[in-house]
């Protein structure tokens, strides 16, 4: 090849890369915003020499965070939370190695139950990705859209499902935490897991909410406390009510979203076993019950200040139902308005008893 020819190749190459970088849409201060490559954006960086470097590392993270869901980790942390500050104002006693391996522990059983669905829901939903964008129903999204791959989500379900056992038995082994410790994290780590699982599915044997309730209930706050203490206050049993009840509530509402999704897909949870209607009057029995078991706290022993800090929380569950029976919940966007209220109203129970013993 003679240099003429060469040095065409290398401008004709120039050019095409020239073309290229004009096409990027660019900030006003000249970075390039994105590139899309088989339908997937990429972040780009211009280097000094004019050039493009594909980096897909802030898109991976950002991956993975959605994957993993961090925001709906508080609805098992904050009871954690509780139930460890129950363990200090009552027996004064608080060890914060425990707790942090606790949350940790929690935190992966968590991501194992969130990663599991994300892989057997798939089918579902691919469909619930095209009837509605409800960010609180359909899963995180991630695996529809062809971020990774499916079996990614299948692999460290598995990882951190074993990683949870292994703190679960450094705490009863290596810190002494009783002798109940392994057989609590298992009541958590095994319907956890199984929820979306096969051959187990409970979210599919009509039973998966209940579940739901009991291990981002009872479970958390018992747990907190009886590794700090080896022992479970009977006043853990009242307070857990309400707030299983909040989080079954917010487990079913979320259901209503992808009930055609569910229905096509054969995914027989609650929701599809006793209809919409049926569910809307589950959803308003559960939500008045907590309400009232949380309102009666006081004839339990929980300080009276439950009931002041509890009444803004009452106030949302109230307008929740009056929508409800208005069936404005048939409307997407104001469904997914009840939704997020929803998790507020959960949350809001939690720490209405945390402040009622500050």
């Amino acid at each position: 090849m003679t240099l003429s020819g060469s040095s065409r190749i290398a401008n004709t190459a120039d050019f095409h890369i020239h073309r290229l970088i004009s096409q990027i849409p660019v900030s006003e201060a000249g970075i390039p915003l994105s590139f899309t490559k088989n339908n997937l954006y990429v972040n780009t960086t211009r280097t000094e020499y004019g050039y493009i470097m594909y980096s897909s590392n802030i898109e991976k993270i950002k991956t993975w965070f959605i994957l993993s869901r961090p925001p709906f980790h508080t609805v098992g942390v904050l009871p954690f939370i509780l139930g460890t500050f129950l363990a200090y104002k009552i027996n004064a006693v608080f060890s914060l190695e425990i707790f942090i391996l606790g949350v940790l522990g929690v935190i992966l059983i968590m991501l194992a139950t969130y990663h599991s669905g994300e892989y057997f829901d798939y089918q579902g939903d691919v469909i619930s990705h095209r009837l509605h964008e409800n960010p609180f129903a359909g899963g995180s999204r991630i695996l529809p859209d062809g971020k990774i791959s499916p079996r990614v989500p299948l692999w460290t379900s598995i990882v951190t499902i074993v990683l949870a056992g292994f703190i679960g038995i450094f705490l009863q082994f290596v810190l002494k935490t009783g002798p109940y410790t392994l057989l609590l994290g298992f009541l958590g780590a095994f319907p956890g897991f199984f929820y979306s699982t096969k051959p187990v599915r409970l979210v599919q044997r009509g039973v998966g909410e209940i579940f739901i309730g009991f291990c981002y209930g009872w479970l958390p706050i018992a747990s907190a406390y009886y590794i700090q203490t080896s022992a479970i206050h009977p006043m853990i049993h009242w307070m857990s009510i309400p707030i299983g009840l909040t989080i079954f509530n917010v487990i079913f509402l979320n259901e209503f979203p992808d009930y055609e999704a569910d229905m096509a897909t054969g995914k027989k949870n609650l929701l599809y076993r006793i209809g919409k209607k049926n569910g809307t009057f589950l959803y308003v029995a559960f939500s008045l019950l907590a309400s009232a078991a949380t309102l009666a706290s006081p004839f339990w022993g929980i300080p009276f200040r439950i009931v002041y800090f509890f009444i803004p929380v009452l106030i949302i569950s109230l307008w929740i139902i009056f929508m409800m029976f208005r069936n404005k919940h048939e409307d997407k966007n104001v469904l997914e308005k009840l939704c997020a209220l929803n998790i507020v109203v959960n949350l809001g129970t939690t720490l209405a008893y945390i402040l009622a013993y500050i």
